[in-house]
């Protein structure tokens, strides 16, 4: 009875960030005082973090800063079999934006197979960087604020940002507008839903073996994502799913995660109707 009424006290405060559904639940918590806490909705299953916790959830800058340019592009295996998945599911060749370009490795591979490409990035830094290394136009802009209508792609990439973005339905209306009819978009993110995030939930419940954090620590991710509250999201905001499948970075459990669905990062192809 003190459970449920703890529930109670937590969860009517908030709405789901998808559906705007106030039935959400504590599915866990992170932080060195388990201070950050993760609430699953009901109805369309997304897990929201609790913005109200003090999260400095605008401060982004360990994404950027914790990884180096590519001292050989054509080495980036992640990047290629990124462009791989896309490129599969997509038939023609044609224009293409990358959100999130980061040191422009994906962008490097749409350039060399033909695409007219572009890129979208927060740091002024990478975007200069990838501008005099590949030579490739990048728009500096947060995401939620680009205002660029007038130019419209046949395939553009989110790539490991949704999960960052607060109001990912406005994520969806930004894409819808860049797109051309019936363009495409290739996502990628944690899938909240993989076998390992199921062990260490688990793992959670007793408290010798759950996971450390630093008192510095800080989430970085607002929303998590499965396939169902994933599919939610794309048809109240007028997608629909080409293709779902998780993936590994290790060739031999990729094999098997793309085809059952437990693995720690998910991939998608989605297209744009209506």
């Amino acid at each position: 009875m003190l459970s449920l009424f703890y529930y109670t006290i937590n969860f009517k405060h908030m709405n789901c960030r998808i559906c705007g559904n106030n039935d959400l639940y504590l599915f866990y918590t992170q932080g060195f005082k388990n201070q950050f806490e993760f609430y699953k909705c009901t109805r369309c299953k997304l897990v929201n973090l609790k913005l109200e916790n003090g999260s400095n959830i605008e401060n982004q800058s360990k994404y950027s800063t914790d990884y180096h340019p590519p001292q050989d592009y054509e080495k980036d295996k992640g990047a290629f079999a990124s462009f791989q998945f896309a490129r599969k599911h997509v038939p023609q060749t044609g224009s293409y934006l990358d959100i999130g370009c980061g040191f422009g490795s994906v962008l490097y591979f749409f350039k060399k197979n033909g695409w007219k490409v572009k890129g979208l990035e927060l740091s002024s830094g990478l975007a200069d960087h990838v501008y005099h290394t590949l030579g490739v136009p990048v728009d500096v802009s947060d995401f939620l604020q680009y205002d660029n209508t007038d130019q419209q792609f046949d395939l553009v990439s989110l790539r490991h940002v949704l999960e960052h973005l607060p109001d990912s339905n406005l994520a969806l209306t930004k894409i819808g507008g860049l797109l051309k009819k019936d363009g495409f978009a290739h996502f990628e993110f944690p899938n909240i839903n993989s076998l390992t995030h199921r062990i260490q939930r688990l793992r959670n419940r007793f408290p010798k073996l759950r996971k450390k954090y630093k008192p510095t620590y800080v989430p970085g991710h607002c929303n998590e994502f499965s396939k169902e509250s994933f599919q939610f999201l794309l048809e109240k905001n007028g997608f629909k799913l080409i293709r779902w499948e998780t993936y590994s970075t290790k060739p031999i459990p990729n094999l098997i995660y793309n085809y059952i669905h437990i693995g720690t990062k998910a991939r998608a192809i989605v297209q744009k109707v209506g």
